[in-house]
């Protein structure tokens, strides 16, 4: 090369020189600098700010989330990603649901937050995660719909085992008894529910009534069944004679029901399945699942990236030894296992070292997702790292700590990616 040539060389590349200089050498060394300076940045704190990371409580929590992520995260997606990207290889509509799959891609972190933040709500009516985990549960254990109904001290009913309520008395052949209850908000009352009625005598039998002995906007009698007061559907009743169950009802849409004559001088229950309180669902942004649920809506992003780059890795597989495999008797999964993840390592691996280098600065999802009650739990070194920096006790220096801890976790990564890529290019 002439003179001429390096000159032009170094004035096209000092642009790109200069902008390297000030966006990343620059920060690099002056976050160096200052972590080893106190918090007001004019006293020596030498390794001070280091030992801290180590020993707070905060920051160490944030520590083990990034080794949660680091582990779980990249491995999940990547799987998921390979398991998609061979599965629609050959469905005619395969290229349809890649689409679908790397959609959430093109939708940024804070709007990802947002959509899972509603998704995981506890109120299964706003929270899809709880409207479905509520459902398969009410398909095998129904919920009542009387929770917190319960007697006045003036009705003819008193508490029993195990949240139950029993009747005072024992109830006979042809005199009606009464079940009233209070404590249902009438909106909440089953929508086919009718105004209650007494219990008309049988011959044989015993009848009565169960009803919420309530009168919107006051008025009524208690212990009677006024005609604005509705029955309570569905109510379980039990005749107990002697500790034992000899006949049970449930109350009709107008709150009667009756019981054969075996129940005569039998005291009646209302067991407790009939205040069972209603299953809310799970509480994914509790401390005990706030980490997971976040890992879940990040995989749900990053799946449809780690999809498409092992679907293009895929498509260089040469087919002759996929064929010669089964040709020699290897199943679909042996062929799998055996040669086609072997063939796609290098692939697999760029994905997963990508994601891992992703993840260890991961911020806005926890940041967004995680409440304030429970960010302490789910937090992570980028997200300490801006609280500590920028937060209401601020602490530069041992943010500033962070941020070089962060750089030396990803350092190693990158290094192990750049020599594999090299490796590759020599070959």
């Amino acid at each position: 090369m002439t003179g001429t040539r390096v000159l032009v060389a170094a004035a096209f590349l000092l642009p790109a020189l200069v902008l390297l200089g000030a966006l990343v050498v620059y920060p690099i060394g002056y976050s160096v600098q200052r972590s080893f300076f106190d918090r007001s940045g004019d006293g020596f704190a030498g390794f001070d700010n280091y030992v801290e990371i180590f020993t707070d409580d905060s920051i160490l929590t944030a520590v083990r989330n990034n080794a949660v992520w680091v582990l779980v995260a990249p491995a999940v997606a990547t799987a998921l990603g390979l398991i998609f990207a061979v599965l629609t290889e050959r469905v005619r509509w395969g290229t349809a649901f890649k689409l679908v799959v790397f959609m959430p891609m093109a939708i940024s972190m804070l709007a990802a937050g947002i959509i899972f933040r509603l998704v995981y709500e506890q109120d299964p009516e706003r929270g899809v995660a709880n409207a479905l985990w509520v459902g398969v549960h009410d398909t095998f254990a129904e919920s009542s719909v009387f929770p917190r109904a319960h007697p006045l001290p003036a009705h003819p009913l008193k508490e029993g085992e195990g949240g139950s309520f029993v009747t005072r008395d024992p109830v006979r052949v042809g005199s009606p008894a009464l079940l009233p209850l209070v404590g249902v908000a009438p909106g909440k009352m089953p929508s086919d529910a009718r105004p209650a009625a007494p219990a008309t005598p049988e011959e044989g039998r015993v009848t009565g009534t169960a009803w919420l002995d309530f009168t919107r906007g006051g008025g009524g009698t208690v212990n009677a069944v006024d005609g604005s007061e509705q029955g309570l559907k569905g109510l379980k009743v039990e005749a107990v004679k002697d500790g034992e169950v000899v006949a049970t009802a449930r109350a009709g849409a107008d709150g009667t029901f009756s019981l054969p004559a075996s129940a005569d001088g039998a005291q009646l229950r209302l067991p407790a399945e009939n205040f069972r309180e209603q299953y809310n669902g799970v509480d994914w942004l509790g401390p005990a699942l706030v980490t997971p649920a976040i890992i879940g809506s990040y995989v749900w992003m990053w799946a449809g990236f780690a999809m498409v780059l092992i679907a293009a890795g895929l498509a260089g597989v040469p087919r002759e030894l996929l064929e010669a495999a089964r040709i020699d008797g290897a199943n679909e999964w042996q062929v799998f296992r055996r040669v086609t993840v072997p063939l796609l390592a290098p692939v697999l691996a760029v994905v997963l070292v990508t994601l891992m280098i992703n993840v260890l600065k991961i911020f806005d999802l926890v940041y967004i997702i995680a409440p304030g009650s429970a960010q302490d739990d789910a937090n992570v070194l980028a997200l300490q790292l801006y609280r500590s920096s920028f937060g209401t006790d601020a602490h530069v220096g041992v943010g500033s700590a962070i941020a070089v801890l962060l750089l030396l976790l990803v350092l190693p990564v990158m290094f192990f990616n750049i020599r594999r890529m090299r490796r590759e290019n020599r070959r």
